[in-house]
């Protein structure tokens, strides 16, 4: 019985026409079986090839779970994306469920439900951090999309403003040279 926490191998985002927006494979070396479940997605080259077959059997909504090349793969579609959590064919499909939506639903409130290609390649940091706060290091670690998306919203910009006018301007200089002839009368 392997009683490790390690359960996401890769997340995907992918587009509408199957190129990569966002991936992220998970290879933990503490892991038992982590050379075994991944150990054909090491290359660049093997991964494309994965991606671009988990999209041809996932292109159409409808469904939001496969078991691929001997993986599971959970997927959401969203507009002109698709976002897939993938995992061990023996791995529990609602625990990656709550994770994918977790993820989504994160990425929505923090993009304003406008969750496009464009929008997502703009704020990849967002998408990231939502992405590392959901999962760390193929564990997942929190499935509550308003708590990450409290922890990686940006604090709001300082509205105060600091009004820099002509007399400002004057009592700086003033308290400047007062100072300097302060010093100076000192030596």
């Amino acid at each position: 019985m392997n009683l490790s926490l390690f359960t996401v191998s890769t997340f995907l985002i992918l587009d509408s026409e199957g190129h990569r927006v966002l991936a992220k494979y998970y290879h933990p070396k503490s892991h038992p079986n982590a050379s075994e479940a991944n150990k054909h997605l090491n290359t660049l080259k093997d991964q494309r090839a994965f991606e671009k077959g988990l999209w041809a059997k996932t292109k159409k909504p409808g469904g939001d779970i496969i078991l691929y090349d001997s993986q599971l793969a959970v997927y959401r579609h969203s507009l002109d994306l698709i976002f897939y959590i993938i995992g061990s064919p023996a791995e529990n499909e609602i625990i990656l469920h709550s994770a994918l939506t977790a993820v989504c639903d994160a990425v929505h409130l923090l993009l304003r439900n406008q969750v496009e290609k464009r929008v997502v390649l703009e704020n990849l940091d967002l998408v990231l951090l939502c992405l590392d706060e959901t999962i760390d290091d193929g564990i997942i670690v929190e499935t509550d999309s308003t708590t990450i998306a409290s922890r990686v919203s940006r604090p709001k910009a300082d509205t105060t403003e600091i009004v820099i006018n002509e007399q400002t301007l004057m009592s700086a200089y003033q308290t400047v040279r007062d100072k300097v002839q302060q010093k100076i009368q000192q030596l």
